[in-house]
């Protein structure tokens, strides 16, 4: 009984072991997970950093690649190129855990496995086996004992046969011999099951304290090594990450590198650069006392006088016309005032003044206090005639969205954007040139192949093509003659701070006392009512100089015919000019298809107005002003 309950305690043993060594198989597949998942986290990762990076990379031949010369988003593109590098190290952490853990752990789980089950199949067979010797050994123990009682009670038999008087000689005989016999079979019994019992404590002996302990030594250290790989894969899960932190740490120093180049005065320059016109400050405006008592009148015969009074200054209301620009020719003030770059505006649907929304306000207004109308001075931005001619050649952005693409020598932009873009056309043209010619020298070189080795193609066969590598070749260099002629008139328009410039400027500065209030657009009469002088241009008191030898050396435009203002018309944008319902005037160019016609008042004004505004009568016959 004893030992049956070893048996049973042996056999819980090996079951508790089975149970433990299972759980320990359990916990390294769920560190193998841990790490798979680990893994995918640092692809995911990696793959949305590579994606962000790819998204706010500048686009080829866009915008955004002109936006990179500046050294902040030159910072930025750097920042996005080490974030790639950045996402490859993730990339990298998830290769060598895949190899190195998951790969290494998957395979040893599998031998675990297969050696697992032979320990225990080894202990189970070690207890079988003695389970057997046990089972022989309980055989030949009963059949000791059975033999030992069939041998006593053939004794019992042959004694009680012998002292009965009426049995037979032969019958007590027989009775001795069945007890000898059994006594026999008994010793044999004993015999055997002594060596039985010597066998089974020599195998229990060796299953107890040899084979049990021997499969029990191999299933701790199997659940040993196993401990120690899953440690030993915790610490190659910290070695991974260890190994790239240097590359990482580059990586940020890198960003850092490009944080610090960032030059705030660098970029402010480019920006300079990029958007300087090229155009000359205005000059000073000059101060207008209306404290001082005015004589002046709406008569046009007090006008007179009062020029007549300052004929010994130069005015810009006469000759002096062409000096709103003082160190530009008249030629090429003039070649900046071109056609509005929109369509004119549809004709009102109705001719009275009243139904046009811009139309002429009577000269006639409600007296209002003095002091009242130089507090509207002061604190209004006031128009100045005389300085429009400073934006010719800009188109605002209605003019660009009204007209499409600009004109082909970019007239529409100032001075200096214009250069740059004359000058980067002239360089692209150069480019497609040099192309062209390394293609003609290419199919020159090849010709003379064919010409040498008849057999290795037509020599004729590339004339064509050189002729028309020619004629590209040619029209190329007309299209550069042509942006380098315009490019040259810009380089010499673009103002020079000379000593002559700068003594002008002077000039032009010390003019704080004397004025003429002729610029101003809006009039006091002697009564205390306004009234407006279109056709009065800024007099400004400038000494005479050399520059107006320049300025006269042209002759205006002649005349072709007149033209009566059907509708009023307000010349508010670059090139244009104001006229009134009724008012006749000078036609000097006639509608070439664009909507427009270019009209004078005087030798002072002239600009464009809407052809659907003026009936024409052309002269033909006239033959000047």
């Amino acid at each position: 009984t004893s030992l049956n309950y070893f048996f049973d305690s042996l056999q819980d043993q090996f079951d508790n072991l089975e149970k433990h060594t299972q759980w320990g198989i359990d916990v390294l597949e769920k560190y193998i997970k841990f790490v798979k998942e680990r893994t995918e986290i640092e692809l995911s990762y990696a793959k949305q950093l590579r994606n962000l990076s790819k998204k706010y990379q500048p686009k080829k031949n866009s915008k955004e690649e002109e936006e990179y010369r500046y050294t902040s988003t030159r910072a930025f593109l750097a920042t996005l190129n080490e974030m790639n590098d950045y996402a490859g190290q993730h990339e990298v952490i998830s290769e060598n855990m895949t190899s190195l853990i998951t790969g290494e752990l998957t395979r040893y789980v599998q031998e675990l496995k297969q050696e697992r089950k032979s320990h225990f199949h080894d202990g189970r067979k070690a207890q079988q086996h003695l389970e057997t010797c046990w089972k022989q050994l309980e055989t030949s123990k009963r059949r000791f004992e059975r033999d030992c009682k069939e041998a006593d009670r053939a004794q019992q038999y042959f004694e009680k046969m012998d002292a009965d008087i009426n049995v037979t000689k032969a019958d007590v005989e027989k009775a001795r011999q069945q007890a000898q016999l059994r006594h026999q079979m008994a010793e044999d019994s004993k015999a055997e099951y002594s060596s039985t019992l010597q066998k089974f404590n020599s195998e229990q002996h060796d299953h107890y304290y040899t084979h049990i302990p021997n499969i029990f030594q191999k299933i701790q250290d199997m659940e040993e090594r196993r401990i120690v790989r899953i440690g030993e894969s915790m610490k190659t899960f910290a070695e991974v990450d260890r190994q790239v932190i240097p590359i990482i740490g580059r990586c940020l120093d890198e960003i850092t590198k490009a944080a610090e180049s960032i030059d705030q005065k660098n970029d402010s320059q480019l920006v300079i650069e990029a958007f300087k016109s090229g155009f000359e400050p205005p000059g000073d405006v000059e101060f207008e006392d209306f404290t001082q008592p005015m004589k002046r009148t709406i008569s046009e015969s007090s006008l007179s006088n009062s020029r007549g009074d300052g004929k010994s200054e130069p005015k810009f209301g006469s000759k002096s016309k062409g000096k709103l620009w003082p160190f530009i020719k008249k030629n090429k003030l003039m070649s900046l005032l071109t056609s509005p770059h929109q369509p004119p505006p549809p004709p009102p649907a109705s001719a009275s003044p009243s139904a046009v929304p811009n139309g002429p306000q009577s000269p006639k207004q409600q007296k209002e206090p003095l002091s009242h109308r130089f507090n509207e001075f002061m604190t209004s931005k006031p128009k100045i005639h005389c300085f429009r001619s400073l934006k010719r050649g800009v188109s605002s952005p209605l003019d660009t969205s009204l007209s499409g693409a600009g004109p082909e020598d970019f007239s529409n932009l100032p001075p200096e954007q214009r250069r740059k873009k004359l000058q980067q056309k002239v360089d692209e043209l150069n480019k497609d040139i040099q192309k062209e010619m390394d293609q003609r020298d290419a199919l020159t070189k090849m010709k003379d192949v064919y010409i040498k080795n008849p057999q290795m193609g037509d020599a004729a066969s590339v004339d064509h093509r050189l002729a028309e590598l020619g004629q590209n070749i040619e029209k190329l260099r007309i299209e550069v003659q042509k942006f380098e002629g315009w490019l040259a008139e810009v380089e010499g328009r673009l103002p020079a701070r000379t000593e002559q410039a700068r003594r002008q400027s002077g000039l032009y500065e010390a003019q704080n006392t004397s004025t003429v209030n002729s610029c101003a657009q809006d009039r006091e009469s002697p009564d205390g009512s306004y009234t407006e002088e279109q056709s009065q241009e800024t007099e400004m008191k400038v000494p005479a100089t050399d520059f107006d030898d320049e300025f006269d050396d042209e002759e205006p435009l002649p005349t072709i015919g007149t033209c009566k203002a059907l509708y009023t018309f307000e010349g508010q944008n670059e090139g244009t000019i104001s006229v009134a319902e009724g008012e006749m005037l000078y036609v000097i160019e006639e509608d070439k298809g664009d909507g427009w016609t270019r009209i004078r008042r005087n030798e002072d004004e002239e600009g464009y107005v809407p052809t659907s505004y003026v009936e024409v009568y052309l002269d033909k016959n006239a033959k000047g002003a």
